[in-house]
């Protein structure tokens, strides 16, 4: 990963230093190997979908002793390389012809397996997307108008995943059920608060404990008008997913090689190395992204006024995932963006509060930058040009206020994905 900032700071370069360890402590060619299963007496077919599935299966193969033969599915870009496991390409975060097609193959691919074969599973976030079959009676453009939505509604991810399960032909435990009796081992990489493995990717693999009412609760609660046949789907037994007891979930094996909490011990080991005092907030944060920031730049001036709850020079750590709802079309964003104009906002006067919100994937929504950076010389620009804060919020606009001020962080795609990471330097 070669990671951009324009602020050059001894603080900005150490929020810089900060999220380049969180993204490495993550990467899968670290912690695959000691997940990876035996060999089986049959074949072994490797599948997989997200944004860390590719650099998944390149880990896999530098490991794996035997045979073997798949297909995985990642965003278009560029994508490390493999020599046995076909990669194929899809859009995210809005399911497009290839999400559809990808699945269908892979769907095709473990029907034919049976129980002396091995199925390994690659799944990390963004697989929702990037593996998507719609259920009966729906269109790909019904999920995608219905993703789409989801999207802007403010929904958190568990709850946009609980719809989207609902709704497909191989989420929330179909895919698991077609590889039936094959064995089934899952590897993943979290992106969700509280490291749900049935949320992630909407969990194909692995039973699942909602219900379709739960889906239409959802629907209604952030009034998301859905298609007639859309309707119909969810009040039918065929919106159903296998669950625990299903003698078809009996042969699944799931394990987590990263997660959130790995990657913010890393950033705060290297604090520490550095002189600081890091304390982590919390690995799964949630909720509406401005007022995450407002929550937490509130901390950072109760530290700075009077070195609690930790005392200065601190570093405060959080990850997960927070939402935007979006009130004005045109603006651009991202949730680490708002999250850090709100943030920002909050903080305004302070002098010695640094600060980093980025997307570990290395794309914060679906602008080209991992995240933000703020500091008191970016506050200062700000003023200087007469930019208000708050109308940029209320456009939903926080990208382009930090462009023009040279706080965006640029790293490209990392190929890996645990989530939102943030660091705050209290000098």
């Amino acid at each position: 990963m070669k990671l951009t900032i324009a602020q050059q700071s001894d603080e900005a370069r150490l929020l810089a230093d900060l999220f380049q360890v969180a993204v490495e402590a993550a990467l899968p060619h670290r912690n695959i190997s000691a997940f990876l299963p035996a060999p089986p007496s049959g074949e072994t077919i490797v599948i997989g979908a997200g944004k860390a599935s590719a650099a998944m299966a390149h880990a896999v193969e530098e490991h794996w002793s035997g045979e073997l033969r798949g297909l995985v599915v990642v965003p278009h870009g560029p994508a490390p390389v493999t020599k046995h496991i076909e990669l194929c390409y899809a859009s995210h975060p809005v399911p497009d012809d290839a999400s559809l097609l990808a699945a269908t193959r892979i769907l095709e691919l473990v029907s034919q397996s049976n129980e002396d074969d091995l199925v390994l599973c690659l799944i990390s976030g963004g697989g929702s997307s990037l593996l998507s079959l719609p259920g009966d009676g729906i269109s790909l453009s019904d999920k995608q108008s219905v993703n789409t939505a989801l999207l802007k509604s403010g929904a958190a991810i568990d709850e946009m995943n609980c719809v989207r399960k609902h709704l497909s032909g191989i989420k929330g435990g179909r895919l698991a059920a077609a590889a039936y009796p094959a064995k089934v081992v899952t590897l993943a990489i979290s992106d969700v608060p509280g490291d749900d493995l049935s949320t992630i990717a909407s969990g194909p693999t692995v039973p699942d404990s909602t219900t379709r009412e739960q889906a239409l609760d959802i629907v209604q609660r952030y009034n998301i008008d859905l298609p007639a046949n859309v309707k119909n789907l969810l009040h039918s037994s065929a919106a159903d997913t296998p669950t625990i007891d299903d003698i078809r979930m009996s042969t699944l094996s799931t394990h987590l090689i990263s997660k959130p909490q790995q990657s913010l011990e890393a950033a705060a080991q290297l604090a520490r190395e550095r002189g600081w005092h890091p304390i982590i907030l919390g690995d799964s944060i949630e909720g509406e992204a401005r007022e995450v920031g407002k929550v937490i730049a509130a901390i950072a001036k109760q530290i700075d006024q009077y070195d609690q709850p930790v005392r200065k020079p601190a570093v405060l750590l959080s990850g997960g995932e927070t939402t935007v709802t979006v009130k004005k079309k045109g603006g651009r964003g991202g949730r680490n963006a708002e999250f850090l104009l709100g943030f920002a906002q909050a903080a305004q006067g302070a002098n010695n509060i640094f600060a980093i919100a980025a997307d570990t994937d290395g794309i914060d929504g679906t602008e080209d930058n991992a995240g933000v950076l703020w500091t008191p010389d970016i506050a200062q620009q700000a003023k200087a040009q007469s930019m208000k804060m708050t109308d940029y919020l209320d456009n939903n606009d926080a990208w382009t206020f930090f462009s023009a001020l040279n706080g965006l962080v640029m790293s490209g795609a990392t190929h890996t994905n645990v989530n939102d990471f943030r660091a705050v330097l209290i000098t």
